[in-house]
């Protein structure tokens, strides 16, 4: 396997959370999104771990310690912007570097090598991981050609009305080639809805340089689910707490009513 650079973009300011708290160290299970995150990755063995921090920076700093490095996003102009605060850092390494979001506490560790294997063995330039939504409102959708290859990522802001009936999502979570992330950043433009700087059009820029774009479908929705307001984090809380009480009993505690009981991560 190449090289493995892993970058955590946990700089978003959080508005719908109405919390002073920084949005990733919010807590699901007893332990702060950031911390979920920073396990599912660590079994990945990584050449270089970088976590974005912009809004609460140094509390987010303070929190995660030594297990990262950061680099800092002043002013949050979206997710391509954010990964080009990495560049000085990661654009001669080799290898692929992993992308993903500081607010997806889900997702395992299994599935992040299992994608990332993936996109080795397809010789991709970008993997993108997707999942089928049954509301993908929100999400951006996954735009297949006629062949069912990707062509690009289109976020709903942008979408038409026959694209937001897509249900094939992005979660957000990419492996790319690492010399042609930073090719293809370097191309994005802002001149969409959000004025903003997004990572998905890279997709589209490399498929028009002729290089091959790959989609990884995660099949457990729920670990896609990403954390942006109150009514999410309950949620994320609700499916974890679930996953952890299924795994005690697999291993042979008896629970006489899960659906009611709450244990947390921490909990040996």
């Amino acid at each position: 396997m190449s090289n493995i650079n892993v970058l955590i973009l946990a700089a978003g300011n959080g508005s719908r959370m109405k919390s002073t708290t920084p949005k990733v160290l919010h807590t699901v299970a007893g332990q702060t999104m950031i911390d979920w995150v920073l396990d599912a990755v660590e079994p990945l063995k990584t050449d270089k771990l970088i976590t974005v921090i912009g809004v609460g920076a140094e509390r987010v700093q303070e929190h995660v310690g030594n297990r990262s490095s950061f680099v800092l996003q002043s002013q949050q102009l979206g997710t391509g912007h954010a990964v080009r605060q990495a560049e000085a850092e990661l654009k001669d390494s080799d290898g692929v570097t992993l992308i993903m979001s500081g607010d997806t506490p889900m997702f395992r560790s299994e599935t992040l090598q299992g994608f990332i294997a993936e996109h080795e063995r397809s010789n991709n330039a970008v993997t993108v991981l997707t999942t089928i939504a049954n509301d993908p409102t929100g999400y951006g959708r996954i735009v297949r050609g006629e062949d069912e290859t990707v062509q690009k990522i289109i976020e709903q802001k942008d979408a038409s009305i026959t694209e937001r009936r897509i249900k094939e999502i992005n979660t957000g979570v990419y492996v790319f080639n690492n010399r042609l992330l930073f090719e293809s950043l370097a191309k994005v433009q802002n001149n969409n809805a959000q004025g903003e700087y997004y990572l998905p059009d890279t997709l589209n820029i490399l498929r028009r340089s002729g290089e091959q774009i790959g989609a990884h479908t995660l099949q457990d929705f729920t670990e896609s689910l990403g954390v942006n307001d109150r009514v999410a984090l309950a949620t994320a809380n609700r499916v974890m707490h679930e996953r952890i009480n299924h795994q005690l009993m697999v291993d042979g505690v008896e629970l006489l009513d899960p659906a009611n009981t709450y244990i947390d991560s921490t909990v040996n």
